[in-house]
């Protein structure tokens, strides 16, 4: 079983991506900051997309703590997971940083989509 970590920092604390194959299907942490958690958990399958059949498509189901707001990022992250690779894939999403100012958002959404992008290229690359 092959377990892939990826990380970057962020105001002196990791945001990290961490993979694991069952199977075929993928299992990924994406957590980080001052507390990672589990705060949002998106269950994605790859289907063919409504628009153009031959393009590869996900739908979703998410699970959410009361008050955590991951619930998008885990969506985003498992639905990219699932339609790139073509397979199942649940991801488990907690990034807390304490005293978070509005403009952090931005930042720690472009480095999830860095880690998310770098994870979806070293799959690929082991199946290769």
């Amino acid at each position: 079983m092959n377990i892939i970590t990826i990380k970057e920092t962020y105001k002196d604390k990791d945001i990290s991506i961490t993979a694991c194959r069952q199977g075929s299907n993928l299992v990924v942490s994406l957590s980080g900051g001052d507390l990672p958690h589990i705060g949002s958990v998106a269950l994605s399958q790859p289907r063919p997309s409504l628009a153009d059949p031959s393009m590869l498509s996900a739908t979703s189901s998410i699970l959410s703590v009361v008050g955590h707001k991951e619930g998008s990022v885990a969506e985003s992250a498992a639905n990219r997971l699932a339609s790139s690779l073509n397979t199942i894939v649940a991801v488990a999403c907690g990034i807390h940083y304490d005293n978070g100012k509005p403009e952090d958002f931005p930042a720690i959404l472009s480095i999830v989509d860095r880690l998310v992008a770098q994870l979806i290229d070293e799959l690929q690359k082991s199946t290769d």
